[in-house]
This record gives C-alpha cells, sequence and structure tokens, in this order.
C-alpha cells in the first residue's frame, strides 16, 4: 500500500472554494515554511518575489485562508496576530518570553478539545486554546532566562 500524494497548494486552495492567485499561492507557501507567522512576517517573505503584492492582499488571503479552514490564527497576549497550516487537530502553542519564538504542544489531555470544562453553561465545546509561557532551549542555552 502506497501513502497518499500530498496535496498541491493549488488544489488545496480549489478545494476549499478558494480562486488560485499568486499571492495566496505565495503565503501559502510562506505559511508552510514559517509557521506562527505573523501578516508582516509573510508579507516581507513573499515581497522580493511578488513586488507587487501588497500587505493589505496578504491580510486578505491569510482571512480568506482562515475563513475556509485552510489556515488558523492564534493571538498570544501580547503579540500580533500569527498564522498557521496546522489545522487538522487541536494542538496548543507555546511561546518563548524572551525571543517570541512561538512552538506546537500536542493536546495535553486526550483528544479535542483536550481540556474538560466542568459546566459549560450549555456550549458545545469543541476545541480548547492553551498558550503555555517559558525560555526557549536557545535562550536558555546562551543564558538569557529573561528573569534580569
Amino acid at each position: 500500500m502506497h501513502a497518499a500524494a500530498p496535496i498541491a497548494p493549488a488544489e488545496r486552495l480549489r478545494a476549499a472554494g478558494l480562486r488560485v492567485t499568486a499571492t495566496r499561492l505565495a503565503v501559502y507557501a510562506a505559511l508552510g515554511t514559517h509557521p506562527h507567522a505573523s501578516a508582516d512576517d509573510v508579507f516581507d517573505g513573499i515581497r522580493a518575489a511578488l513586488p507587487g503584492t501588497s500587505l493589505q492582499s496578504v491580510y486578505n488571503a491569510l482571512g480568506d485562508f482562515v475563513a475556509a479552514g485552510l489556515a488558523r490564527r492564534i493571538e498570544p497576549a501580547g503579540r500580533p496576530g500569527m498564522f498557521e497550516l496546522r489545522v487538522e487537530d487541536n494542538h496548543h502553542h507555546v511561546v518563548c518570553t524572551v525571543c517570541g519564538r512561538v512552538d506546537d504542544v500536542d493536546c495535553v489531555v486526550g483528544e479535542a478539545p483536550c481540556l474538560h470544562v466542568p459546566d459549560a453553561g450549555g456550549y458545545d465545546i469543541r476545541q480548547a486554546e492553551v498558550t503555555f509561557w517559558g525560555v526557549c532551549p536557545a535562550c536558555r542555552a546562551e543564558g538569557r532566562d529573561g528573569l534580569r
């Protein structure tokens, strides 16, 4: 048995009901290479290859991706919104309080929503978003613990 071939970005966009454009393909590729990127980060990463692209076009593409379920927006406190393509599961994030690095953390407890709410007030809980804060291995290795 062979593993299924990865789905090309253009096919993912079409399957989500989105028109395939150079900007959307570039934004999708940028998120694939740099998860947890802000819109500004994505724009900085693609503007050399697409000099006619505007920051607004990047915001529009990211918004379209989130609305279509292709991307997830996360907003750790005190940070700009960031985007990632990992949408197939309910996972959490850890943010370095020194350098700002963001990494994924698999579900803490079981399957989605990964946490159990004793009384959800009638809500049907489907997802939980948790952000852990700490010092990343690189900052710790450099002796940058953020306590000074």
